[in-house]
């Protein structure tokens, strides 16, 4: 009996550390709405893949969210910089994800996943869609939902990324675009205990843009085919001395202002003057620009385009480049409370009709009728994939970062630890400051630059495992 009480007294410890959690989000209209508190959640957001396309290697066992130890690292420094979300391009469906989701949950920051990758066969082939819309590939992508359905932090998933990028890849590739979203959020409803928006991340080109949104947010014979949000990689706001005019953001917010959906920057940050000051962002989130959602900053960490707001040493110690101190001084200037206000006149927006009166280039596709389901399809969206990797949330109780960290200048930022979020929100941000006039002495100096590589360090984890492991020990003790 004392070995019972002991156990039964650890248990509040046990599930307080995985109870606290972000609330699921929904779309209403043109907002992503906070499903309990029912404010508006604005994406402070970065985009997320260390070591870049060719670190995604399914053979090798890990992804970006499978080392724990690399997860609560840059969980921390994202939640410094204010960051909410985050993107995260190419993942392994037949993985566990689980501590990194939950380290990120604890953190405070929602999880947009593209169902993609690079790999042959595990995306649509925007040259001839046809061939590549077929079970095995609807498998993968439906594998990718299994995994990670169970974590309340899941925002969305993306459908597709820059499938079409001119008029010619505009005619064939909307209609298999909306297919893959209708068997999407089908396989959601029948195998998901909530909703999950589904949507596209479109490239800027203006010559395709609007008829881009404009084909995939309309509604259709309720074939549930249309898009949940809309995702813009944009880099067209150079500098600091761009301007919401000649950065083009105006005549984004005429075309978007009447969406029915949410739009948001799924990729900025323009490299072309460096370092990086931002000031995009009080654009971005300013009164000019409610109609759109926010966005995610290109890139988390620094790899062979340039974009990156921290190195990856090769040791597991990060150096923070000006980009990201920059950044965090833009984000500390936003208004939080402006930003969570929901306008009624914007939730209750309802998308047209799909027809070809919303479309103005002729070279655009107009034709609405959606492909029928893949063979073997609908068989895999009622009765499930086999054997699908289940994630779902585990105890974070590790929450001092392990690796070394640094500021721009080289000095050694001391006492990294994961702040967990109250039941009750998101990350916000916070006022932290990491720019070297305030940064204390550390004890370390940033490596030297032939110390550093594109990628992330050695894989450590954590699962449920272990703590059902520890409760028997318990019981027995």
């Amino acid at each position: 009996m004392p070995s019972l009480i002991r156990a039964l007294a650890l248990l509040p410890a046990l599930f307080a550390s995985i109870a606290y959690a972000v609330h699921p989000v929904e779309v209403r209209g043109q907002d992503f709405v906070n499903s309990v508190t029912n404010r508006r959640l604005m994406i402070v957001g970065v985009d997320y893949q260390p070591g870049g396309q060719g670190a995604y290697k399914p053979q090798s066992g890990d992804d970006a969210l499978t080392d724990a130890d690399i997860c609560l690292r840059d969980a921390v420094i994202m939640q410094r910089l204010g960051v909410n979300t985050i993107r995260v391009y190419n993942v392994d469906p037949m993985l566990d994800h689980s501590m990194c989701a939950s380290i990120f949950n604890a953190a405070g920051i929602y999880l947009i996943i593209d169902v993609n990758s690079p790999l042959p066969g595990e995306s649509i082939n925007r040259e001839a869609p046809w061939t590549s819309y077929n079970s095995d590939y609807l498998s993968r992508v439906f594998g990718i939902v299994e995994n990670f359905k169970g974590f309340p932090n899941t925002l969305g998933f993306f459908a597709a990324n820059e499938v079409m990028n001119d008029l010619a890849t505009a005619q064939f590739n909307p209609q298999y675009i909306r297919a893959v979203q209708r068997d999407l959020k089908n396989y959601i409803a029948k195998h998901s205990n909530r909703t999950i928006p589904v949507g596209y991340s479109a490239a800027d080109v203006r010559e395709i843009l609007q008829d881009t949104w404009a084909y995939l947010q309309c509604a259709h014979d309720d074939d549930a085919s249309s898009s949940d949000f809309f995702g813009l990689n944009s880099y067209s706001w150079c500098g600091s001395d761009a301007t919401f005019q000649t950065s083009g953001y105006d005549g984004l917010v005429t075309t978007f202002n009447s969406s029915a959906v949410p739009v948001f920057y799924s990729e900025y940050g323009c490299n072309k003057v460096q370092p990086r000051t931002f000031t995009e962002v009080a654009a971005l989130y300013g009164p000019q620009m409610t109609a759109l959602s926010g966005g995610l900053v290109y890139e988390y960490s620094q790899e062979e385009a340039d974009y990156g707001l921290v190195v990856l040493n090769s040791n597991g110690s990060v150096s923070l480049r000006e980009d990201y101190e920059n950044l965090q001084k833009q984000f500390n200037k936003l208004d939080v409370s402006l930003l969570e206000t929901t306008n009624p006149s914007s939730t209750e927006i309802k998308a047209p009709e799909c027809g070809s009166s919303l479309i103005t280039a002729q070279a655009f596709s107009s034709n609405f009728t959606i492909p029928a389901i893949c063979p073997g399809c609908q068989a895999l969206i009622d009765g499930g994939i086999k054997n699908p990797q289940n994630g779902a949330l585990v105890a974070v109780t590790k929450k001092q970062v392990d690796q070394a960290v640094y500021a721009s200048n080289g000095q050694q930022i001391q006492n990294l630890t994961l702040s967990v979020v109250a039941d009750d929100g998101s990350n916000k941000p916070g006022g932290e400051t990491t720019s070297p006039s305030s940064t204390p002495s550390g004890t370390g100096t940033a490596p030297q630059p032939s110390e550093t590589k594109k990628g992330a360090a050695g894989r450590t984890g954590g699962s449920a495992l272990v703590w059902a492991s520890l409760l028997v020990c318990a019981l027995l003790w």
